[in-house]
């Protein structure tokens, strides 16, 4: 048997179907998911008196219109493009150059150019720029919705709120109706987050095909990337996929550290994939050539056994609290290493709500109801303190009307179950 022998052929990866022939467009109402998400924030505004939204997320942007450019990039220079939301009108307001990006999308009313408010793009006249921005803004929102409109406001260079506070405007957060808009999802939407989980399950399937003693952790991590970006995803959020002592504790970052043989190799994909949503499942494989270890199986088990025993207790309806109080309990060995969230909701990113383990809701947690339509990925870390290994379970589902749907296929290691 040859190195490139050690990994058998997965059968159960076929059963994949190694995947949609086009994941990104395959009897998806793309129309109908950008005016369901604008008609949701704009129900928001009005439950929270809110006259005009600025969004300066790029993935926000992205969810109330549709219009995709440079999202990590816009992440860390803000405000570099930024949306107005408002009842009647939809302005976008985009990067220097790309104003034709935008071009077609039927959510977006109108198109401007954007004034970078930002210390790097004004230098010392910083304070001068955020003040004409600010002035112009205000202009802009009066001229739609009259003189007394709350505004929400996403986050921005700290100046740009005082400056319009100092011109009289009244000033509210914007996360509370954007993270409860996006928190249900649409048919349509739940077609493009399926996309999304199948062409990134053939990119783990790929990367678990690549697994040999001597690739490195970054070498491996690549092929998920090559993967999404070959199908049409935009990028990996993370870097985590960690390998032997590395798996524990768990949140270390891919490395050049080479793989050796028996080892276990942990992953989170945190995809941003087919059409910007979010495709987050994690998994663990062996190594091999020789079988897992009664360790490495027994933390294996466990971490099945809290993903199960978790999806199994979830229910339209239930209170977070209540799920807080009868999620699987983790053993006192590997209580201090655990992952530090029990579930947590999904959409075009990691989003509202936050599921905390009993033990923590005393001190993070908040109430709240499991919803039809929220999308949640269930999560397990099991290593103990100090332990030389550890292994990280996840899955995403639906919440139905009836029950949940198990969203994510990718199969897990029958040789870690048996």
């Amino acid at each position: 048997m040859t190195m490139l022998d050690w990994h058998a052929e997965r059968t159960d990866l076929s059963g994949l179907h190694l995947l949609d022939q086009a994941p990104e467009s395959k009897g998806i109402d793309l129309i109908a998911v950008r005016r369901y998400r604008l008609q949701r924030v704009r129900e928001q505004m009005r439950k929270y008196h809110i006259g005009a939204l600025i969004i300066s997320d790029p993935v926000n942007i992205r969810y109330a219109s549709g219009a995709r450019n440079m999202q990590i990039f816009c992440s860390r220079n803000a405000p570099s493009r930024y949306l107005l939301v408002t009842e009647a009108k939809n302005i976008l307001f985009e990067f220097t150059g790309c104003e034709h990006l935008a071009e077609g999308i039927e959510t977006i009313d109108e198109v401007r150019t954007s004034a970078t408010a930002s210390f790097v793009a004004a230098g010392f006249d910083i304070a001068v720029r955020e003040q004409q921005w600010a002035k112009d803004m205000l202009t802009c929102i009066h001229e739609i919705t009259g003189p007394d409109a709350t505004i929400g406001m996403e986050r921005m260079n700290a100046g740009t709120a005082i400056a319009l506070a100092s011109m009289g405007a009244r000033i509210v957060d914007a996360q509370q109706p954007i993270e409860m808009a996006r928190c249900i999802k649409s048919s349509e939407e739940m077609k493009c987050i399926v996309a999304s989980l199948r062409a990134t399950e053939k990119g783990v399937a790929k990367l678990r095909d690549a697994i040999r003693p001597g690739i490195t952790e970054n070498e491996l991590w690549s092929v998920l990337h090559q993967s999404i970006i070959a199908n049409n995803g935009d990028y990996v959020e993370t870097r985590l996929l960690s390998s032997g002592n590395r798996t524990n504790p768990w949140f270390q970052e891919s490395a050049s550290k080479k793989i050796q043989a028996n080892e276990l190799i942990a992953l989170d994909t945190d995809v941003v994939g087919c059409h910007g949503y979010y495709s987050d499942f994690s998994r663990t494989f062996h190594v091999g050539p020789n079988a897992p270890t009664e360790e490495q199986k027994n933390l294996y088990k466990l971490a099945y056994e809290q993903i199960q025993n978790n999806i199994g207790i979830i229910h339209p309806g239930m209170s977070f609290k209540e799920y807080s109080d009868k999620a699987w309990n983790i053993p006192a060995q590997y209580h201090k290493n655990r992952y530090y969230l029990s579930a947590h909701g999904v959409g075009m990113t990691g989003e509202y709500p936050y599921l905390y383990h009993h033990a923590d809701y005393p001190d993070a947690g908040y109430d709240g109801t499991i919803l039809p339509g929220m999308t949640l990925c269930v999560e397990s870390y099991i290593g103990a303190e100090n332990g030389s290994q550890g292994v990280k379970l996840e899955e995403q589902i639906l919440v139905t009307e009836t029950g949940i749907e198990i969203l994510s296929q990718f199969p897990f290691e029958e040789n870690l179950l048996q």
